[in-house]
C-alpha cells in the first residue's frame, strides 16, 4: 500500500467562547500543551485518521461539529494544540478562495500575485493565463479593481485560478454557494477531471447530493470526536438516521 499522504493523530485544537484561543511559536515549536482555561472548548479532540493518494473523502456533520476546522488544520491555517497532522503532498486549498486577493489590485494584477503566492511562476501564469480568464468568463472585467467584482465573479476567477494549481491534494469548503447553477456544475465537472487525474480530494459539504457525486468515502464528525470513519454510504446512511436531514 502506498504511503499516505495525510496523516492525523490524536488531533485536537481549543477554542475560546468568543475568539480563537492563542498558542505562542514557543509553544508550538517546544510541543507545549496548554491547559484548558475558563471560557475555552475543544473544537476537535482525539482526532485518527489518513488519507491514501487518489481517495475522495467527505466530512459530515452538523454546523458547529468541526468540519470546516479539520479542513483548516489539514490546511496548515491553524495548528493543532496537541497531537500532530502530516499533510505529505501540496495542497490546492479551495477554501476562503477569495482570500489573499488584493481590493485595489485589477483582477489581472490579483491573479499572478495570487498565482505567485501560491508557488506558481510567471511563466507558468503566463501559459496559463487564458485558460484562467476562459474558464471564469469574466474576461471583460480583467482590468477592473477586484472590489468593484461581485461576490459570484470573485469566486469564479479564484476558483479559475486555484483549480490550476498542480498540487495532488484539493482541499474543497463550501466555497461555490455563492454564484449561480451553470458555473457552480462548471466547477464540479473541473473537480471530476482532477480526481480522475489522481488527485486526492478531502471535502466539506453540507450537500448530500454532493458528496455522493465526488466521495466514495466519509468521515463523520460529532461534537468534534470522529464517530465513523466508512463508506460515504455508511457515513450518510448513519447521520441521516440520528438526525433525519442531509449533511
Amino acid at each position: 500500500m502506498a504511503e499516505p499522504v495525510i496523516v492525523v493523530a490524536d488531533a485536537g485544537i481549543r477554542f475560546k467562547r468568543n475568539k480563537q484561543a492563542r498558542r505562542s511559536f514557543k509553544d508550538l515549536f517546544a510541543g507545549r500543551k496548554r491547559r484548558t482555561r475558563p471560557g475555552e472548548f475543544w473544537a476537535l479532540r482525539n482526532v485518527s485518521f489518513s488519507v491514501q493518494p487518489g481517495e475522495a473523502v467527505g466530512v459530515v456533520g452538523r454546523n458547529g461539529q468541526g468540519k470546516s476546522t479539520l479542513l483548516k488544520l489539514v490546511a496548515e491555517v491553524i495548528f493543532p494544540d496537541e497531537g500532530r497532522i502530516e499533510v505529505r503532498e501540496g495542497v490546492a486549498p479551495l477554501i476562503e478562495i477569495t482570500g489573499g486577493f488584493v481590493d485595489d489590485l485589477t483582477v489581472r494584477d490579483n491573479v499572478y500575485l495570487t498565482g505567485g503566492l501560491h508557488g506558481m511562476k510567471k511563466s507558468e501564469i503566463d501559459a496559463e493565463f487564458d485558460e484562467i480568464v476562459a474558464f471564469s468568463e469574466i474576461g471583460d472585467f480583467l482590468d477592473t479593481p477586484y472590489k468593484h467584482l461581485s461576490s459570484g465573479m470573485k469566486v469564479r476567477i479564484a476558483f479559475a485560478l486555484i483549480s490550476r494549481l498542480e498540487e495532488p491534494i484539493i482541499l474543497v469548503d463550501e466555497v461555490l454557494a455563492v454564484g449561480d447553477r451553470a458555473f457552480r456544475e462548471k466547477c464540479y465537472r473541473r473537480i471530476e477531471e482532477l480526481l480522475a487525474g489522481g488527485r486526492t480530494l478531502f471535502f466539506v459539504s453540507h450537500s448530500e447530493k454532493d458528496l455522493r457525486r465526488f466521495c466514495t468515502r466519509g468521515l463523520y464528525l460529532d461534537k468534534g470526536k470522529l464517530v465513523l470513519d466508512s463508506s460515504i454510504e455508511e457515513v450518510l446512511d448513519r447521520y441521516n438516521a440520528e438526525y433525519g436531514v442531509s449533511a
